[in-house]
């Protein structure tokens, strides 16, 4: 199990939120002094997909989802402390049957 943040420290958090499938997932973009960013999203019930231009890392914060990967068979349930990973372009599928599911997405170079 990884160790999921529970703060950022000296950190930009943009204010305006990245709101998705007409709010059943919204984010915000945190700005670290390094120049990477990262979001902390919300994912309410439902079925969603996503495409990646850069490779991203997902931390499961909170609650359950479940993930299947482009280009792969089967999907994998995550919840609260697991990550997972997608490779650039590229994309996934992910779905929270019930409650929300909280997650930190780093954008990997």
């Amino acid at each position: 199990m990884s160790s999921i943040p529970q703060q950022f420290s000296g950190v930009t958090a943009v204010t305006k939120a990245n709101i998705y499938f007409d709010g059943k997932v919204a984010s915000h973009t945190v700005l670290f002094p390094d120049g990477t960013k990262k979001t902390l999203g919300l994912i309410y019930p439902g079925k969603f997909h996503f495409g990646t231009d850069k490779a991203e890392r997902m931390e499961i914060v909170a609650g359950q989802c479940t993930v299947k990967l482009d280009g792969k068979d089967g999907s994998i349930s995550y919840s609260a402390g697991d990550v997972f990973e997608i490779p650039a372009k590229s994309g996934f599928d992910i779905e929270v049957k019930q409650g929300i599911s909280e997650y930190i997405c780093s954008f990997l170079s």
